[in-house]
């Protein structure tokens, strides 16, 4: 069949169904000619051209109305502009809708009709390599039964050969006694006859004494050969009873359907052939290929009945390649496409040190923990102490997520890495709390010359100068001011933290943009503002320095607990002494970005974060 019968044939199907619903041409004529009727000059026809769609066209009708209303303007025409029009609309939508469906199932046809193309050539293929092997064992079993018959003929000849030549010399000797014994007889000389016969008649006896075996030394009668045909039998048995399978379709894999060291793999048949097990095929996709295909890791099989199987003791987070194939008594299938599986990721590894929080939000900061890039991460969070539903953020793309919060609690936080086969455990549960502002300080801003604790909140500045040459620099570390930077989490609202300072040690804590100079000192770029402390001999110096200018102020009272108030929403950074609720200084400036605080030491000494903890009433007032 060809596919333009196949047109044919969706033309013929149409008009079937078009007489199956009584859509005759006289009924179709009865279904538009109430137009003209009405006094309506113009309607629609539809035909079926070549390439299957269903066209409408207007039609002109030159015929005068019955009712005779020449100029068109009868009473029913509102009637048939309303009812008549909209009921042509819908008869032509169900005539649409029938041709949509007569074309998906003439499509649908040409799928079944080459189905069956490529069935008829597999299953004529597999029947002529059936019998031709069923006449090459029948052509080998006569070669052999033939070449048996051949030396049983050869053997039986030899036999008979032999025995030809002792009869024929016992032959020999009797006729050369019987010619020995006639001289003797015909001799005249009784002496000598005397002298003679007596060693004939010994001869004579002892050749008659000699026993001759007169009978065949073979069977003139060949053996019946009896061949063993069992196996031909079987194989004329299976010719055309059951084909070959084809090759199983794997199908791509299904949100969930994995665990970390799991997969659910399914497959299917496009025929109905008949399989008496599968065979699935998996191994794990190197990152890096070798070079060598023979160093490939090798294929591990499961065998199964069913068109689906769970294959265990998997990696995590890996990719797998599998393939099936199906068999039955006739062979094996061939091979379905490989498919790409991948088993669920290891549960991420939040870092608390380096998550931050404030009344309004929190900043989740997490690594992967998986060598190969997942989908997306989960974050699910829950008030400590409540026992309701878990709240998730989901489709996080990045390692890290911002998180809007209420001021005043405290939540458990953990993460999970999903990719196609699912969502990870649940992480390690990190408690984040929201009554201040919580940040840890950032050790890869840090100038070589610092020390930061174990717990992330103090800095130490020893006397011990280090050579340039020792020290580690890099793009984010301070050079020329011993300085560090703080991490506050991206939330345009009020922040605040204290730093506490030795008497004698000069300082300077404030604020930065993230990407200010590494190379000059905080407060005298337009990037950085700060509160300096200056130790000289007869008294404390304090300057509040942006972009190198300072107002001159004086402060008698030494603060040993600074406190430091950014409000982004009034565009102010203020400076306090905490110990007696006193504003020191306050900057006014709209902040274009995000700012980190920021904390450096100018001669040899300590100071001590001290953030987490609520801002005091005075502060924002």
């Amino acid at each position: 069949m060809e596919l333009s019968d196949l047109g044919g044939a969706r033309l013929g199907l149409i008009s079937e169904e078009a007489e199956q619903q009584d859509f005759s041409p006289d009924s179709a004529s009865q279904m538009f000619h109430p137009a003209a009727e009405r006094g309506g000059r113009t309607f629609q026809r539809f035909s079926v051209g070549t390439d299957d769609s269903l066209r409408f066209e207007a039609c002109e009708d030159s015929s005068p109305s019955p009712t005779g209303a020449e100029d068109g303007h009868d009473d029913d025409d509102d009637v048939f502009k309303t009812g008549g029009t909209q009921e042509l609309v819908s008869i032509r939508n169900q005539l649409q809708g029938k041709v949509a469906e007569m074309e998906n199932f003439a499509g649908h046809l040409e799928e079944i009709f080459l189905t069956v193309e490529e069935n008829f050539g597999r299953q004529e293929q597999n029947l002529e390599q059936h019998y031709n092997e069923v006449l090459q064992t029948l052509s080998q079993r006569y070669d052999d039964g033939a070449s048996a018959l051949q030396e049983e003929k050869k053997k039986k000849l030899e036999s008979l050969y032999a025995q030809l030549l002792l009869c024929g010399q016992a032959l020999d000797r009797s006729k050369d006694l019987i010619e020995t014994a006639q001289e003797v007889h015909r001799n005249q000389d009784r002496r000598l006859f005397l002298k003679t016969v007596a060693a004939v008649i010994k001869r004579i006896e002892a050749f008659a004494k000699e026993e001759v075996d007169l009978t065949l030394s073979t069977s003139l009668e060949f053996k019946t050969p009896l061949a063993d045909l069992s196996d031909v039998k079987t194989m004329m048995d299976s010719i055309n009873v059951v084909p070959a399978p084809s090759a199983p379709v794997i199908n791509p894999q299904t949100p969930n359907s994995a665990s970390q060291t799991s997969l659910r793999v399914c497959w299917s048949l496009f025929s109905d052939d008949t399989v008496e097990f599968y065979e699935l095929y998996y191994r794990p996709v190197l990152e890096e290929p070798p070079a060598d295909s023979s160093s490939a890791p090798p294929a591990s099989r499961v065998q199964v009945k069913e068109t689906h199987c769970t294959v265990t003791e998997l990696l995590p987070n890996a990719q797998y390649e599998l393939w099936v194939t199906a068999t039955n008594t006739t062979g094996i299938s061939p091979a379905s496409e490989k498919a790409l599986y991948m088993t669920v990721p290891s549960p991420p590894v939040v870092r608390q040190r380096d998550s931050s929080s404030c009344p309004e939000a929190a900043l989740i900061r997490w690594e992967s923990g998986n060598a190969n890039p997942v989908d997306s991460y989960t974050v699910e969070l829950r008030e400590a102490g409540s026992d309701g539903a878990a709240e998730s953020m989901v489709a996080v793309p990045a390692c890290q997520c911002l998180v809007q919060l209420q001021a005043g609690r405290r939540y458990l936080v953990s993460v999970r890495a999903v990719n196609i086969g699912g969502p990870s455990d649940r992480s390690d549960v990190i408690t984040v709390s929201t009554t201040g502002t919580f940040f840890h300080l950032l050790e890869d801003t840090a100038h070589p010359c610092l020390s930061i604790s174990e717990d992330g909140f103090s800095v130490f500045y020893g006397d011990e100068e280090l050579p340039i040459s020792a020290m580690a620099l890099d793009d984010t570390t301070f050079t020329r001011c011993v300085a560090v930077l703080g991490d506050l989490i991206p939330v345009r609202g009020r922040h605040y933290w204290e730093v506490e300072v030795d008497e004698d040690t000069e300082f300077r804590v404030g604020v930065a943009y993230e990407d200010t100079e590494r190379n000059s000192y905080l407060g005298t770029n337009r990037t950085s503002w700060c509160m300096r402390h200056i130790r000289t001999p007869s008294r404390h110096k304090y300057e509040f320095l942006h972009d190198g200018w300072s107002p001159d102020l004086r402060i008698t009272v030494h603060p040993v607990r600074v406190g430091v108030a950014l409000d982004y929403e009034r565009g102010t950074l203020s400076f306090f002494n905490a110990d007696l609720e006193q504003n020191l200084h306050t900057f006014h400036c709209r902040f274009q970005a995000y700012v980190l605080p920021c904390f450096s030491l100018d001669n040899p000494g300590a100071l001590t974060v001290h953030n987490g903890s609520g801002a005091p009433e005075h502060v924002f007032a």
